[in-house]
């Protein structure tokens, strides 16, 4: 079983948020890979399907934990003792401060770079969880972060936001045959976008 994880917080006021792009993510997958309909297990939203790798079925379960953002872990332990699925076949989508608007990167692990949601994850399933890192870029100011994440992204931020969440969509096949990089290159080559931030920003492609 392989775990597709969007990181967000519940509810509608949320829904439109910067920090929401990952539940955003599991959405576009599961619209796109024809996923079964969404219940409530593991204290989140969940979605089971097959995501076909060279016409090859492969067992899938997506989901939008219901803890908020910063537990994300409590949920995504729960699920992977009931599968016995060990922290490399768990993926995890997130908004990332550090990369540009629209850039995407995948890691698997290192450290948390300050987010809690990821530390949450970390904390209950080591450092080897796969992270699909979606960039959203950098307020400008460490001060203004926590009021930029739970923004709604901009009207301005429409066109490349939708282009990447498609691209992941499209593209999820590689990550389901475990080729992270391949994932990355055709996410990137599905939804461009420039490696700076063009509002001038912080944000850096690292």
């Amino acid at each position: 079983m392989l775990i597709l994880v969007g990181q967000g917080n519940p509810g509608d006021k949320y829904a439109g948020n910067r920090h929401n792009f990952g539940f955003m993510a599991i959405d576009a997958i599961a619209e796109r890979n024809g996923f079964g309909p969404w219940r409530s297990k593991f204290q989140s939203q969940v979605s089971e399907g097959n995501i076909l790798v060279d016409g090859r079925p492969v067992k899938a379960l997506l989901m939008k934990p219901q803890t908020f953002y910063n537990e994300t872990g409590r949920a995504v332990s729960e699920a992977a003792r009931f599968y016995k699925v060990d922290a490399d076949q768990i993926v995890v989508f997130h908004d990332e401060i550090d990369l540009a608007p629209g850039r995407f990167r995948m890691k698997q692990g290192g450290g948390h770079s300050g987010n809690n949601g990821l530390r949450s994850i970390i904390n209950h399933m080591g450092p080897d969880v796969r992270r699909a890192r979606m960039g959203v870029g950098h307020p400008g100011d460490k001060s203004r972060v926590m009021s930029y994440v739970l923004a709604d992204f901009a009207k301005a931020d429409q066109d490349w936001a939708n282009a990447l969440l498609d691209a992941c969509a499209r593209a999820v096949s590689f990550v389901a045959a475990g080729d992270d990089e391949r994932f990355q290159t055709e996410v990137l080559r599905l939804a461009p976008a420039p490696k700076s931030d063009p509002r001038k920003t912080n944000a850096s492609d690292s």
